[in-house]
């Protein structure tokens, strides 16, 4: 698919109720942004294939026991593809047509203190989110002025080569935290990375998009599970725990000591 456009959408799509959750959002897309590509990692990329504004990727999770933290490949293959990456969670419906803004370099989202987030949501995280930031060399005053980036919808645009930086400053900090058995508000460590590449999350336009969408939250009503889900899901933990214990061995000082 061709476009003019230097930005897109993109969602991570695993599970068939989040595959349909995002083939919807393409139809809202479609309609209300013609024009505007939808990237999307998903396991069974092919059920994507009617959809004419998808970019469909195969995407098995690697996060230990969440996909939260995986939106970095997301945001990476994006920023590969397009000179702006929209993240907007695939349980989202467009209420509104969407503006075309010219989005600035760096990260624009929602966001607050870090440490006001982390002290009021998880602070038994807070040692280990320190820690970290001491091994990536993030100063503490850095530190102290780091924000949470809201996680449901936030764009990154490159600048300069710090966007690769962000990435991968993100890869390491979600690697270390998952083995400290922090699986979820990838926000937190989105923030961290932000400060090692000296990141001020914007608010400019965010405000004009994000009264366009509207989150669904379906996290929070999931159907229950089956046996064979769980036992699925309990198998699939210890496998992608194993495989991180492995891989974090090639740089053993960082991740253990």
């Amino acid at each position: 698919m061709s476009t003019e456009k230097d930005y897109c959408f993109c969602s991570i799509a695993i599970s068939q109720r989040y595959r349909d959750f995002a083939k919807n959002l393409a139809a809202q897309l479609r309609e209300k942004s013609p024009g505007t590509s939808f990237v999307v990692f998903s396991d069974r990329p092919e059920d994507f294939q009617d959809c004419e504004n998808v970019i469909a990727f195969k995407h098995a999770q690697q996060g230990i026991q969440r996909c939260s933290n995986d939106r970095r490949f997301l945001i990476e293959k994006a920023l590969s593809m397009f000179r702006v990456a929209i993240h907007i969670d695939a349980d989202t419906e467009l209420v509104g047509d969407l503006p075309e803004i010219e989005w600035k370099p760096g990260i624009t989202a929602r966001s607050e203190n870090l440490l006001q987030h982390v002290g009021k949501y998880r602070p038994q995280n807070l040692p280990d989110l320190k820690r970290v930031a001491e091994k990536l060399d993030i100063p503490e005053a850095a530190f102290d002025r780091a924000t949470w980036i809201g996680e449901a919808l936030y764009i990154v645009a490159r600048d300069e080569g710090r966007e690769i930086e962000f990435v991968r400053a993100w890869d390491k900090i979600a690697r270390y935290m998952e083995l400290k058995g922090m699986y979820s508000g990838d926000g937190n460590l989105m923030g961290l990375a932000a400060a090692k590449v000296d990141w001020t999350a914007r608010l400019d336009g965010f405000k004009d998009l994000a009264a366009c969408c509207k989150h669904l939250d379906a996290s929070y009503s999931r159907p229950k599970p089956t046996l064979w889900q769980n036992l699925s899901k309990r198998l699939g933990y210890h496998y992608r725990l194993n495989r991180a214990r492995l891989r974090a061995l090639k740089e053993f000082d960082f991740y253990y000591r």
